[in-house]
């Protein structure tokens, strides 16, 4: 079999990641591949670090990609923060909640959830509750914005909670940071996780992620080793901290590229004029969806307005939908997870995919797709 180049498709990705990637950072990534200790390489790793200091709102000095997506900053976390016997308190309201949960025991910790519906935000007084019974807890990890319901919980009183008893706190922005706030210092997040390939417009391959001093004295005093060599931050340091570099791993160069450029346009924007963009075209999207007829899945008051959840009618085939609006118009949507497999589906207004015209696009294809199967509002 003669197998010749490849040529993707045109796609409109609105579903729950990866989200379209400007032609800027594709550029950068197409740029010519240099040694990952050229000096001129080492020079934009540093301001990597500071561009990932403004997205995150952090003043913390391990700040960097781990050379893996999102899922590998989540391992990344929970492997260097928890040791054999370790308590973990994992606050689950969806799908990625309970990896983590997952993840902990896979390292020898003992995770203890906290559960809340499919479509709740966490809540504070559970985990509270949870920690009096637990009072030996040394991690509360929970997902700030949770991609598989379209949820967004209070990452500043949940860490409030978890430091009033003494526990570390672990938090996943991977859906978050760009497009709502992440106040890392001032909500007192010990360490932060996230992925290039959401509200970054970046490719996928990366997970952002920071570390203040307290997260770090756990990591460089634990009794034993990481049961991790790639994601051991101990080593990472080796490369990514201050003062000489030392070899850990072969960069992915040309996806830091795409990252540096990717985050130097959330910076020319603004974080506050992103934030406000999200939220702009959310409630564009959300009035359009009402205007036919469709209902949100989850309440206003906790929506993420860059991933919008949407009730599938009574006696519409979701697969069918999702299946023509790629066919007829490009347009990629997101099904449903765990729970809420088959019963919603999951709408990306991410990054620089979160404009006007994708509004138009995805309310004008639903219209068609609906109409097909005889529904109308």
């Amino acid at each position: 079999m003669k197998i010749s180049r490849f040529v993707p498709p045109a796609r409109v990705l609105l579903g729950p990641g990866p989200s379209d990637v400007p032609a800027r950072v594709l550029l950068a990534m197409a740029q010519p591949t240099i040694g990952h200790l050229d000096p001129a390489f080492i020079n934009m790793m540093e301001e990597i670090k500071a561009l990932l200091q403004y997205a995150f709102r952090t003043d913390n000095s391990l700040t960097l990609p781990i050379s893996a997506p999102g899922s590998a900053g989540m391992e990344a976390s929970l492997a260097n923060l928890v040791e054999p016997g370790d308590k973990v308190i994992v606050c689950r309201n969806g799908v990625f909640g309970a990896r983590m949960a997952d993840i902990v025991g896979r390292i020898g910790g003992t995770p203890v959830l906290v559960d809340n519906a499919f479509g709740e935000a966490v809540d504070p007084d559970k985990l509270a509750d949870a920690l009096k019974r637990h009072p030996d807890t040394k991690v509360v990890a929970f997902v700030h914005a949770e991609t598989s319901t379209g949820v967004l919980s209070d990452a500043k009183t949940l860490a409030e909670v978890a430091h009033r008893a003494g526990a570390l706190v672990l938090t996943d922005t991977v859906t978050a940071v760009g497009g709502v706030p992440v106040e890392t210092d001032a909500w007192g997040l010990d360490a932060v996780y996230a992925g290039t390939q959401k509200c970054l417009s970046c490719p996928p391959g990366l997970s952002p992620m920071t570390l203040n001093e307290r997260a770090m004295d756990k990591v460089k005093g634990r009794r034993e080793k990481p049961r991790t060599w790639f994601l051991d931050f101990n080593l990472l340091m080796g490369y990514w901290g201050t003062g000489k570099r030392v070899y850990h791993h072969t960069a992915p160069i040309n996806l830091l590229y795409a990252l540096h450029e990717a985050l130097v346009m959330l910076q020319e924007e603004g974080l506050e004029a992103s934030f406000a963009r999200h939220r702009q075209n959310h409630e564009r999207l959300v009035k359009g969806l009402e205007g036919l007829g469709l209902e949100m899945a989850v309440p206003a008051a906790i929506r993420l307005p860059q991933l919008n959840s949407v009730l599938v009618p009574a006696g519409v085939d979701e697969a069918r939908v999702r299946a023509d609006l790629l066919a007829w118009f490009g347009i990629e949507i997101g099904a449903g997870l765990g729970e809420l497999a088959g019963k919603v589906w999951r709408i990306g207004l991410m990054g620089q995919g979160s404009n006007r015209r994708n509004v138009a696009l995805c309310i004008d294809g639903l219209r068609a797709a609906l109409a097909a199967q005889g529904y109308h509002p």
